[in-house]
């Protein structure tokens, strides 16, 4: 008996090792690709159109961070909304969906509608909920540390990083006022690359508040200034990506939302150019996982109790 049950168990060893052997290979797995949006107000629909190629493409998108719209729209994106959906709600925005025209020292604009809008419109309302992980950043006033969101109510994270200087009034949340993500993440690659990504693809939406004359008004000023600041700290955000694309969004006015099917057009022809390259990405990675196949292994015989 003892003999006959040593038997059955090498039998058994066997046929666990054959198994083994002769299950399917595990399928080439697809690098994780993250993308990180810009911020641009009304030029951030452009971000639309990249989001629409790449599903159309079957890239799929792991991660996103975002930074002023591009926190708006990566919210909405990463909630659950269809492309069909946000390209509606980028029809039907105007300046007046999200801001609310106020008096005071700290700003003439609130953001209180934006909290409106983004309660109504998101699928979801924390980040723990989302189909897609997102960070959403913005920037201490008081001591210009960047701050990533990944945890918690999304509202008001994205009301914060939307908050530009100047024109809407700071967010209040947990103690800290907070202002525009742009002044310390301008295009979001390294939140990104530190949620665990393998390639960042950054969308920068280079824009120009001035028109080659004398500034019309405040925020002329307000806004040219920062995207001259931009411009000197770009290296910062350029060395965490792998690929970045830039929109022609160069005119359009930061308002400018009925324009909105061109500014998705920018994106999609922004997208499309970079194609070839986000490929190689996934052909790199499936000649990575060919050569690991293409190894020798030796087979080990199976264990044979001893009698």
């Amino acid at each position: 008996m003892k003999s006959l049950g040593n038997i059955i168990r090498s039998v058994q060893a066997f046929r666990r090792e054959f198994s083994r052997k002769s299950a399917p290979a595990a399928s080439a797995r697809v690098p994780a690709i993250g993308v990180a949006l810009g911020g641009g107000f009304a030029r951030g629909i452009a971000h639309i159109g990249v989001l629409k190629v790449l599903e159309q493409e079957g890239i799929p998108v792991r991660a996103i961070a975002g930074t002023s719209v591009g926190a708006l729209i990566g919210a909405c994106y990463c909630s659950g909304l269809s492309i069909p959906e946000m390209e509606e709600v980028a029809h039907n925005s105007r300046f007046t969906t999200f801001a609310r025209w106020t008096v005071s020292r700290h700003g003439f604009a609130s953001s209180d509608r934006m909290a409106s809008f983004l309660a109504r419109t998101l699928k979801v309302k924390t980040f723990e909920e989302l189909r897609i992980p997102l960070g959403v950043t913005a920037t201490d006033f008081n001591t210009g540390e960047g701050v990533v969101f990944h945890s918690g109510s999304i509202v008001d994270p994205v009301r914060a990083s939307c908050s530009y200087p100047g024109m809407f009034l700071p967010v209040e949340i947990r103690g800290r006022y907070l202002v525009d993500g742009m002044l310390s993440h301008p295009v979001p690659t390294r939140p990104l690359r530190e949620m665990g990504v393998e390639r960042v693809l950054a969308v920068h939406l280079k824009g120009t508040w001035a028109n080659g004359g004398p500034p019309r008004h405040l925020f002329d000023v307000i806004g040219q200034s920062f995207a001259i600041a931009q411009d000197a700290m770009s290296s910062l955000w350029r060395g965490a990506a792998d690929l970045v694309i830039e929109p022609d969004v160069a005119g359009f006015g930061y308002d400018d939302f009925k324009r909105a099917d061109e500014l998705m057009r920018a994106g999609e022809v922004a997208m499309r150019q970079a194609l070839p390259e986000v490929r190689r990405w996934l052909e790199a990675q499936l000649e990575d996982v060919s050569a690991a196949k293409a190894m020798p292994t030796v087979a080990k015989p199976a264990p044979v109790p001893a009698d």
